[in-house]
């Protein structure tokens, strides 16, 4: 342990679990802890990004919210991973669905991460990273959500550095390379985890289809995506 609290994280020493759920919104980490969590303790309220502490079928687990984009979650997911000692972080996120069979409400795991962003660049590689998730992880959300008889999708997401892109064709290239859906967070996740040597997975509950307009509400992305909420949970 060094360097806590840190400038973004109040947390003290053992306050954090190993395992971590990272939703984007820091509300729907109060909700997680409110629905699902008991013996809840809220370990950090700086900027307003909310974590906490509980127990969930015996087992230790914190939520803590990761904010939009990958400079915000990428400052969370380093301090947690290098200065709390947190093995693992699960990204419980929302995302716009682009493949013809992602529909608004499917949970899609995101076996890889493409991205538009240079947040690799940093590590002055001698080629292209890929940003995956760890198999562990993985397969263990895969098994769990089988024995609860929730359908998810596995494949390739997109972390976009912007929401309102000025490339009206860019989704559509994406789509063409069987990339799932669309978010912002995942690849810097991934990439820090792989960098730390520890433990990353993004889930997400698709909230929108930008090629049909389809989209649910802001409330409905804070409290309604529960199926993904148990899965994620399940892995502590």
């Amino acid at each position: 342990m060094a360097n806590i609290p840190t400038p973004h994280n109040a947390a003290k020493e053992g306050e954090i679990a190993k395992t971590v759920l990272m939703p984007g919104d820091p509300l729907r980490a109060k909700f997680i802890a409110d629905t699902f969590l008991t013996d809840v303790s809220c370990f950090n309220t700086v900027r307003n990004m909310l974590g906490f502490t509980g127990t969930y079928q015996g087992k230790r687990v914190s939520v803590m919210g990761g904010g939009m984009g990958m400079p915000s979650v990428g400052i969370y997911t380093y301090e947690l991973f290098h200065f709390y000692d947190v093995d693992n972080i699960i990204r419980i996120g929302s995302a716009g669905g682009i493949a013809d069979n992602v529909q608004v409400r499917d949970i899609v795991i995101g076996m890889g991460a493409c991205t538009d962003s240079n947040y690799a660049s940093q590590y002055c590689l001698p080629g292209t990273f890929a940003p995956i998730a760890s198999y562990g992880l993985l397969s263990r959300a895969v098994k769990e959500a089988e024995r609860l008889k929730y359908p998810v999708k596995v494949g390739n997401i997109l972390s976009s550095d912007v929401f309102y892109g000025d490339d009206g064709d860019a989704l559509a290239k994406w789509k063409k390379m069987g990339v799932l859906a669309v978010e912002m967070e995942a690849a810097a996740l991934y990439m820090n985890a792989a960098r730390a040597g520890k433990n990353a997975l993004c889930m997400l509950t698709i909230s929108d289809c930008p090629f049909t307009g389809e989209s649910l509400s802001a409330e409905d992305r804070q409290t309604s995506f529960t199926q993904m909420m148990e899965i994620a949970l399940s892995l502590a």
